[in-house]
């Protein structure tokens, strides 16, 4: 639940959600009630006030408002400052007893399946988070939470209902000290639905613990036990016909029963006695009768059931079976034993059943109470949870329906006198004259009920006790004659004809404050003797099992006198918890079910209306509206609609009494709409309070402007001042720092300054104290702009920076180093392929260099592998020298050697021989053996000659050729044929030889136009140009 304003800022969506508090509708009436109980519901608003009343509605369905953030936010707040809340109840009763030092009670009630336990187990649980925490009170915490499993275990069933109807009533006193610690507790437990244990409705179960030891113990406890694993072979187990339900899970519920038992100190030698028990009941619904040949009961053939009940009740099987048999009368002296009908051995059979049962399930609650027992004897305060048994319609009601009904008219008495007590106590401390409130008083039904002498139950149990053959209709007879005349009791005899059409022979019914309840009174005399035969008893007290005897060990075996019967015990425990009531602060829980079906987000209105009726929720309503519907604190009233007048805004200085009546009498309040009390301002009609929130409503609105843009302004200026202050303070210290930042700077300046002078006097000297950085500055200098003017190739000798006389050596040093760097770097950086053509160039250079003038200007050519393709070559030719691998070709002039007459041909180089071809003809093949001698001239001109070897006159003589690659063909020819010794440049004129025998020449010559020719001399003539300087 979202914690929202307080009550009254809630009170402007009322509209949507409802109203959290039914004070303040605007009709009291039961429609309006249940419209406004819907609003919430559909909003999943379980929890609605009245007054302080809260009111609980069952949305069967997980809600996240019980988690620890839920706990801290309603821990020490005014009640009606946040949402309904069953945490807001809780705390306040328990700030207002350690305020008021005194002590408190809060009534839980409703019918079954509303929601009772849980509310109670949700306020144990806010209790054990908001109280101071240490160890010893951790424990005592643990012991009351771990209460609630075995109660539950031994005191709750499936119902019709309820799959975890409490079927008993409980009241648990919460001990605290001065200081607010839960230092211990105390249990009260009322009319436990023993009859259960032997008989259960269709669609009902016996109690949680008998399937909770058949499903969830072990092995070896069962057999310990005489049990087996199956509910369905036990008569007390099966005649609901629904001992398996899926909401249930009684192996885990086993699991934390145990678990419970050993946190409230019953120790295992009490645990196995108690289960013990427990087994015995079992196995007691199993022992079967049948008549002997006169028609009287006796045990079936097989005995041992019979065996397991006396082992685990520790007697005598003999004994118990003649108990089961025969019922013992004593005459003065004499013991007689009168045998039993079937009908009675049943009734035996069951009533000890109910005997061991009822009086384990007292002991289980006086353990429990010793377990959280506080012995200090300094005062405590408590706070005591009822949670009791709502009122219960059915469609057959009994002897238990008839109990907590009467159970619920007392506590409506209490209920409607405690309230009106605390309204008229409230009016006369504000000193507001009290008026007289008009509401149904029910003490005439409790007197019919109760009354001495006259009353049903002084009946039943005259009934009960008088001899002859008194039945159920005997005793509807003595109420008709006794109850003729009383307008809230009627009979099928006493009823007129309309009613007597609604009513059995054998039935009775009680108007009561919540409506008209018809009992069967079928039952009612042996529900109310609960008589346990006297052998069977004193049987009991022998038992071995340390439980049964201590329980049965308590009342005197010698004591004849007629123990008191259940209503009567009943009656009397209402009173003693009426006093106990009485002496305390009332708070109350009414809790409700939103349908039958358990289904979430279901409104069943008339479901609803009929627990608003017998809840007395309208009676409670019309006694806190009788008179005014609200009334708050003066301080709290003014602080919350000061802002409504200008004369209580934004402060009020005075009395806030004072203040109220300023700001009532500016809202226009009529006399008779309000009073002042002493503290408090009470307001008569719930729309007059409606009218005060809305203008509030739109007041805020204007008023948290206002109120925004003051702050705003407020924070900016505020802001701006110490922006301001921050600003000069920054500024001033940054000026400072500058100063002194300034002071140093100069002072270091001057001081360098200095040294640098000194130095620069002395830098011809040797290093001293006083020249030493001006030196460095000097070196620093020179390395930067060495840095900025390094050579960038390794040809440039000349642009390096010249140094001054400290750096001399320095300088020579690092000139060496780049000018190496740069080499190194230099022929990293050259390719294989480059480097081949460096070494012909070398082989060039070698042959070439300063002997032929055009030798320069090939330098800067690179060589090719060859200046003929091979495609370019004629197959044929290819095809006769396939077996020479081609190292080279290229274009040439060739000169006839009569005539000289030129003729273009392809010169081809091989690994042997070099071949002068034209088209497809190899014109001359020249061995490299027989090529004697190379030569060209030292001009500029292409002329090369071959001299070649010639032995046999018909051998052609020497070749004379032109190219246009001079160099690149002789170095290659020279690097192929190994010939670099027999090249040679020669001066004026190259000898020839023609044939064998028979000479001729090339002569050379310079001209304007380069030309070849035959001169008259017969001798080749190449004339050629100079070579232009570069």
């Amino acid at each position: 639940m979202q914690a929202q304003l307080d009550m009254e800022g809630a009170l402007t969506a009322r509209d949507r959600v409802g109203i959290q508090d039914f004070v303040l509708l605007d009709e009291t009436t039961e429609e309006a009630f249940i419209n406004n109980l819907k609003k919430r519901f559909s909003n999943d608003l379980i929890y609605t006030y009245v007054g302080t009343l809260v009111v609980s509605l069952n949305p069967y369905k997980e809600l996240d408002i019980y988690n620890r953030k839920q706990m801290d936010i309603y821990m020490g707040v005014n009640f009606f400052e946040l949402p309904p809340h069953i945490y807001a109840l809780a705390d306040n009763a328990y700030h207002t007893m350690l305020t008021e030092y005194n002590n408190h009670f809060i009534l839980i009630s409703g019918e079954s399946g509303a929601g009772k336990t849980e509310a109670s187990k949700k306020i144990l649980q806010y209790y054990a988070v908001s109280c101071p925490s240490t160890t010893l009170l951790n424990t005592v915490r643990d012991k009351m939470l771990m209460s609630n499993p075995v109660l539950e275990a031994f005191g709750n069933a499936k119902t019709l209902k309820n799959d975890n109807s409490s079927r008993f009533g409980k009241y648990m006193d919460i001990q605290f000290d001065s200081q607010g610690d839960a230092v211990g507790g105390h249990i009260l437990n009322y009319l436990l639905e023993k009859s259960r244990v032997v008989h259960q409705n269709h669609g009902e179960r016996n109690f949680h613990i008998f399937y909770q030891l058949v499903g969830g113990a072990g092995d070896d406890l069962l057999q310990q036990l005489g049990l087996e694993r199956d509910c369905q072979l036990y008569n007390y187990l099966t005649q609901g016909e629904c001992a398996i339900v899926p909401s249930i899970n009684d192996n885990n519920d086993w699991k934390t029963v145990k678990n419970a038992l050993q946190v409230i100190n019953i120790d295992e030698s009490h645990t196995n006695h108690l289960f013990s028990i427990v087994a015995s009941v079992l196995h007691l619904g199993n022992l079967k009768f049948i008549p002997d040949s006169k028609g009287l009961a006796t045990l079936s053939s097989s005995s041992e059931e019979l065996r397991w009940v006396s082992n685990l009740l520790g007697v005598d099987a003999q004994k118990l079976h003649e108990g089961f048999t025969f019922r013992k009368i004593e005459a003065k002296n004499d013991q007689i034993l009168t045998p039993f009908t079937i009908d009675h051995a049943i009734y035996a059979r069951d009533a000890l059943a109910k005997a061991i049962y009822g009086q384990t399930f007292t002991w289980l609650v006086k353990r429990i109470n010793e377990s959280m027992e506080n012995t200090d004897p300094s005062r405590k305060t408590v706070i005591g949870l009822l949670d009791i048994y709502g009122f219960e319609v059915f469609y057959v009601n009994s002897f238990e329906q008839f109990c907590i009904n009467y159970c619920n008219e007392k506590l409506q008495q209490l209920f409607i006198q405690l309230t009106l007590k605390a309204e008229q106590e409230e009016y006369e401390a504000e000193g507001i004259e009290w008026e007289p409130v008009q509401f149904f008083n029910n003490k005439i039904i409790c007197d019919l009920v109760e009354e001495k002498h006259r009353g049903i139950i002084a009946i039943l149990d005259e009934e009960c006790l008088r001899p002859g053959d008194a039945t159920d209709l005997t005793f509807l007879e003595r109420l008709e004659d006794q109850m003729a005349n009383h307008p809230h009791f009627v009979t099928h005899k006493l009823a007129d004809k309309t009613t007597r059409k609604t009513l059995e022979r054998g039935d009775f019914r009680l108007l009561h404050y919540a409506g008209e309840v018809t009992y069967c009174v079928v039952g009612f005399l042996d529900k109310n003797n609960d008589l346990l035969y006297r052998n069977i008893k004193d049987l009991m007290c022998q038992s071995k099992n340390a439980i049964i005897q201590e329980c049965f060990s308590t009342s005197d075996p010698d004591n004849r006198k007629r123990p008191e019967t259940v209503a009567t015990q009943f009656k009397n425990s209402l009173l003693k918890l009426t006093e106990i009531l009485m002496a305390k602060e009332a708070w109350y829980i009414r809790c409700l079910k939103s349908n039958e079906s358990k289904q979430k987000g279901q409104f069943d209105e008339a479901l609803i209306r009929h627990q608003v009726k017998y809840l007395g929720l309208m009676e409670h309503l019309r006694v806190r509206r009788a008179g005014f519907a609200y009334r708050r604190k003066y301080d709290v009233f003014l602080q919350r609609y000061k802002p409504l007048c200008p004369g209580t805004w934004p402060h009020w200085r005075g009395n806030p009494a004072d203040g109220v009546e300023v700001l009532v009498q500016h809202l226009g309040y009529l006399p008779n709409e309000y009073k002042m009390g002493r503290t408090k301002i009470f307001i008569r009609h719930p729309r007059t309070l409606y009218a005060t929130e809305d203008a509030f409503e739109k007041c805020k609105h204007e008023l948290a402007s206002r109120l925004q843009a003051k702050y705003k302004g407020y924070k900016a200026k505020g802001e701006f001042k110490k922006q301001k202050e921050a600003a000069t303070k920054i500024e001033t210290c940054w000026r400072g720092v500058q100063a002194r930042k300034e002071r140093e700077k100069r002072a270091w300046a001057v001081k360098v300054i200095k040294q640098f002078i000194k130095g620069y006097m002395t830098r011809g000297q040797a290093k001293t104290t006083d020249n030493s950085e001006y030196l460095a500055f000097v070196r620093q200098n020179f390395l930067n702009r060495l840095k900025q003017n390094l050579p960038k190739t390794v040809l440039d000798k000349t642009t390096w920076y010249s140094p001054p006389p400290v750096c001399s050596e320095t300088s020579e040093m690092l000139k060496k180093l780049h000018y190496r760097l740069m080499v190194r770097k230099y022929v990293r950086g050259i390719t294989p392929q480059r480097k081949a053509q460096f070494q012909l160039k070398l082989v060039t250079s070698a042959l070439f260099k300063g002997k032929k003038e055009s030798y320069p200007q090939s330098v800067a050519q690179p060589f090719v592998n060859t200046r003929i393709d091979e495609q370019d070559i004629n197959p044929r030719v290819i095809q006769m020298i396939r077996n020479e691998h081609i190292k080279y070709s290229l274009p040439v002039t060739k000169y006839d050697r009569n005539g000289f007459k030129p003729r273009p041909r392809q010169l081809i180089l091989t690994q042997t021989a070099a071949y002068v071809v034209e088209d497809a003809k190899i014109k001359q093949r020249v061995l490299y053996t027989s090529l004697k001698g190379i030569s060209v001239s030292s001009l500029t001109d292409g002329i090369v000659v071959f001299h070649i070897t010639c032995e046999d006159p018909k051998q052609k003589g020497d070749l004379v050729m032109h190219c246009d690659h001079l160099f690149e063909f002789l170095t290659k020819l020279s690097v192929i044929a190994n010939k670099q010794n027999a090249i040679k440049v020669v001066q004026g004129s190259i000898k020839i030889e023609v044939q064998a025998g028979k000479e001729s020449g090339v002569d050379f010559s310079i001209g304007q136009e380069p030309m070849v020719y035959k001169g008259k001399n017969g001798h080749l003539t190449v004339v050629t140009t100079r070579t232009r300087a570069r």
